[in-house]
């Protein structure tokens, strides 16, 4: 008789090989199908919602890791919200305005641009980005990401350019919209003002020169012993370029100052530099000819070193011992410090230099010279007239714009700005910091200081591509209308027939009829031709997209994006939230690092080291990339190799690998019919439970606290660890040799259902695909798929801390088992662990334990007989157990043909004389 054929051998359609790149495209379809979307956008609507905002990605270009990994993690936490009960609707969302998409339009159109209106070329750029969002939105979709892909929100969409209209007419109306001449960062490359979260910093070469400029006013009485001496104020500075448009020197008044004679001369510097400078110039023999207070200088005047004016001698305390001489150059037009404190004595806003990054054609000496070329000619200048007291060159950390990568300036130029000070936002925004959850918590101490020291937010651009500032001028006075309701009458014709209109009509269409200046009474405008920042546009989104859309909400629960918007989304989200609604537009904001390649370097094309996500797909399948987000603290940057992808893979495979083999002993098993109670479960299987709803409490923290690696960690050792080496590996000679409708077969049965299908709905945020997988073979009637369906409930009432203490003594026990077991098959003593009897010696404190359980020894350890004895001439001592000792003996009787545990009661039956009397048993109870 072929007795393999009586066993309840595992049997399931489920492969082994997940052939993810394959398999999951036929997912995506069943999920099109079913309409998934569609349901999970309406699935709870009366329960608590959750609102995870979309920060909206740039529409351009293919996606690459920072994506991936930003739209994984929300779509984690979406999943797990809904898991949980929640309300869950996302809106993904796109940033459609801005320069890098003109360029590329630019590029494309080449001559043809010179050609068309700018309303042309707003289409083409509409166009442009339209083709992006697709492509995007389906690359985002073969992630496994849920989403309303069919309505996403996009900030060139008429509504939403509407709202950004609406929402600069009530800043307008608040009094926190003007236009001022201020120095911003300006990239004469791409020819527009930049906000701080479109600069970058890199390292660059820059001239480093001290310069003096000499004195010309009657010192002071207190220093009237210098007289006669030449008298001169250093300054040190590595922007050359900008000493034409010096009108200032700026002192600490907190800090003593030096007059330093040297050469013949008098040399004014701050004490606590005097000696490095002197050091750096050169000069050994010197001597402090007198110490003072700066504010006996304040008001006087230098001599500009090459233009016939002079430079006021002014105080500020942003002066600092940091660099320099403690005596700052000071050109208002081309630095925020410098226009504050000129502000302060009344000096000029002077720029010198275009839009296109050149001195204006009547600046004398140097007109109509690149001030990125002009240094060595400033330089020369400096020499020549005998003011150039050293030269060399540093790399410090200096300003590039975030598109063109070229160095930026600062300029001082017209814009529109929202003012820090106006309506207190500056001070409303901070408090508003300190009433959100920051995750990680250093979130908030960075974002408090930037927001704490920032100038006012500049937010025109000199572009087309963008939605319009909507602002007109009087024709006669020039006086700018700067007015909200005239600004909410041309975002209602926005709102009919988008922002286009702007560029189509002239002012007096645009305008409400009867529209005058309201300083001269003119009735003529012309209107402005700046577009907003891009930062604007995408930090309205909350009122656009959650305060627009009735299943939404503001303030949203969540923002998350990665750590560089500090000073980007969240932002500018911030200002304009709290700058026409004096709150924060969201709850809790979390942020993630970047991602690195496996040396931790950033990846680019020059290192030739970028993964792409597509090759991740195409060669693991989006499941791994989804497990990646999941196994990593991404908190902090993240490295990424093909050894970590295999590494994952390999961990997929042991999840997937448990999953089978469960689904296997699972065949025909009916749970309406087959279940047991829980008072009706064997000790093991209560055991096995008990781990199973410490994991469930476990992940279910995890996922509040959005620390997904823990769930990673918890689930793969629960799946490698506590199932497969102890659990399966024990059950195995009871589920397969147990009638099928005993309480041993149906308690096992029962247990791995549990299991699986408990395990199932922890996974399925992370493994979205394998997860609906196995759901779709799960016996029993549930949700179609396992998006619909919740945590697992009630699971609390499996917890036996008792029996998981001394299940935890067995284990250690099992372990030094293990050992003497794997000493003897090394010494070729035995084959498989069945062929052997086990002889323990006990310690007194473990007597009562393994007593209890002598009986269900032999399939705890796997071995067919153990024997608790008294003493032991030639055992081994336990490495970690004091007074264990273990031998290893052969098993007493045969082999059982069936169990293949050895038995003295083999051969005792007739009829089936090569099986033991339990397998017997088994056969006739069948």
């Amino acid at each position: 008789m072929d007795y393999k054929e009586t066993l309840n051998l595992p049997v399931t359609d489920f492969p082994m090989r997940a052939n993810l790149p394959n398999r999951e495209p036929e997912m995506l379809k069943h999920w099109q199908q079913i309409k998934l979307n569609d349901k999970l956008e309406t699935a709870n609507p009366d329960k608590k919602r959750f609102i995870l905002h979309d920060g909206p990605p740039y529409a351009n270009g293919h996606l690459h890791m920072g994506h991936a990994l930003n739209k994984l993690l929300k779509d984690i936490i979406i999943k797990s919200k809904r898991m949980q009960g929640y309300y869950a609707p996302y809106v993904p969302g796109w940033d459609c305005h801005g320069l890098p998409i003109e360029l590329m339009v630019d590029k494309k159109l080449g001559k043809k641009k010179r050609e068309m209106s700018k309303a042309d070329f707003r289409r083409e750029c509409r166009t442009y980005a339209a083709e992006w969002v697709k492509i995007q939105s389906e690359e985002f979709q073969r992630l496994g990401i849920f989403g309303n892909w069919e309505d996403p929100y996009l900030t060139m969409a008429t509504h939403y350019e509407a709202q950004t209209a609406r929402e600069l007419a009530k800043l307008a109306e608040r009094g926190s919209l003007f236009k001022g001449k201020k120095p911003i960062h300006w990239c004469s490359s791409c020819v527009t003002a930049l906000a701080e979260a479109e600069v970058e910093y890199a390292d660059h070469s820059s001239p480093s020169i001290y310069v003096k400029f000499p004195y010309v006013d009657e010192l002071p009485d207190t220093l009237s012993s210098l007289t006669g001496k030449p008298l001169s104020f250093v300054i040190w500075t590595t922007t050359p370029w900008t000493i034409p448009a010096n009108l200032g020197i700026c002192l600490n008044p907190e800090l003593p100052y030096v007059a330093v004679e040297a050469n013949g001369e008098l040399l004014v510097l701050a004490e606590g530099l005097a000696e490095q400078v002197m050091k750096t110039l050169g000069i050994e023999d010197y001597k402090i000819a007198a110490t003072f207070e700066a504010e006996i200088f304040e008001r006087k005047n230098c001599k500009h070193p090459f233009y016939e004016r002079n430079s006021l001698i002014i105080l500020g305390d942003h002066v600092t011992l940091e660099a320099g001489t403690g005596c700052v150059h000071t050109a208002p037009g081309h630095g925020q410090d410098d226009y504050i404190v000129g502000l302060k004595y009344g000096l000029e806003i002077f720029n010198p230099v275009d839009d296109y990054g050149r001195y204006r054609e009547d600046l004398e000496l140097f007109g109509g010279m690149k001030v990125k070329d002009a240094d060595p000619a400033v330089n020369e200048k400096l020499a020549e007239v005998g003011a150039l007291l050293h030269q060399s060159e540093i790399s410090h950390s200096y300003p590039h714009c975030w598109r063109c990568k070229k160095p930026i300036i600062f300029r001082a130029t017209e814009q529109w700005f929202i003012g820090m000070e106006q309506n207190e936002l500056r001070k409303k925004a901070l408090q508003e910091i300190d009433k959100v959850e920051w995750i990680p918590a250093w979130g908030r101490d960075r974002i408090y200081n930037m927001v704490e020291g920032r100038p006012d937010w500049c937010i025109s651009r000199q572009r087309s591509w963008g939605v319009p500032i909507t602002i007109a001028y009087c024709e006669k006075c020039g006086e700018a209308l700067n007015d909200g309701k005239v600004m909410h009458h041309i975002a209602d014709q926005f709102e009919a027939t988008g922002s286009d209109v702007w560029f189509e009509k002239d002012a007096g269409e645009l305008l409400p009829e009867g529209t005058k200046c309201p300083g001269c009474g003119h009735d003529k405008f012309t209107k402005e031709t700046d577009i907003l920042d891009v930062w604007f546009d995408s930090g309205v989104s909350h009122a656009a997209v959650c305060e627009h859309r009735e299943n939404l909400g503001s303030p949203a629960d969540l923002y998350l994006e990665g750590s560089d918007q500090h000073r980007g989304w969240f932002h500018s989200s911030l200002l304009e939230s709290v700058g026409t609604r004096d709150r924060a537009p969201y709850k809790a904001v979390l942020t993630h690092g970047f991602v690195l390649d496996k040396n931790g370097r950033p990846m680019s094309k020059s290192l030739g080291n970028i993964i792409k996500p597509e090759e991740i797909i195409r060669k693991y399948g989006a499941e791994i990339l989804r497990l990646w987000v999941a196994a990593t603290d991404y908190r902090d940057d993240i490295r990424l190799g093909q050894e970590t992808l295999q590494r994952l893979s390999d961990a997929y495979r042991r999840i997937r690998n448990t999953a089978r083999y469960l689904l296997g002993n699972l065949a025909g098993f009916d749970p309406a019919g087959e279940m047991v109670s829980d008072s009706e479960l064997l000790e093991l299987d209560r055991w096995a439970l008990s781990k199973l709803a410490g994991l469930v409490k476990k992940v279910e923290k995890a996922y509040e606290k959005y620390e997904f690696h823990s769930i990673y960690h918890a689930v793969h050792n629960f799946c490698s660890i506590d199932l497969s080496a102890l659990y399966l590996d024990i059950l195995k000679d009871r589920i397969y040799t147990s009638p099928k409708g005993s309480i041993e077969y149906r308690s096992a049965r029962t247990t791995m259902y549990l299991l699986l299908d408990t395990i199932t709905r922890l996974i399925a945020p992370i493994l979205a695909f394998t997860a609906d997988e196995i759901w779709q073979k799960l016996p029993g009637k549930r949700e179609e798929t396992v998006h619909l369906a919740e945590f697992p409930q009630l699971m609390d009432r499996h917890f036996d801390a008792e029996l998981e203490e001394r299940y935890e003594q067995l284990q250690k026990v099992r372990s030094e088992v293990s050992k003497v077991l794997e000493k003897a098959r090394a010494e070729k003593q035995l084959g498989q662990s069945l062929e052997a009897k086990i002889q323990l010696v006990v310690p007194p404190e473990l007597q009562p334990l393994l007593q209890q359980y002598q009986q269900l020894l032999p399939a705890y350890f796997i071995v067919s007989q153990v024997e608790l004895v008294d003493t032991l001439d030639t055992g081994i001592d336990a490495e970690q157990i004091a007074g264990l000792k273990l031998q290893v003996l052969p098993a007493d009787g045969k082999k059982c043909e069936r169990c293949w545990n050895y038995a003295t009661s083999v051969g005792e039956n007739s009829e089936h004389p090569n099986i033991c009397t339990r397998c017997t048993a088994a056969l006739t109870a069948e």
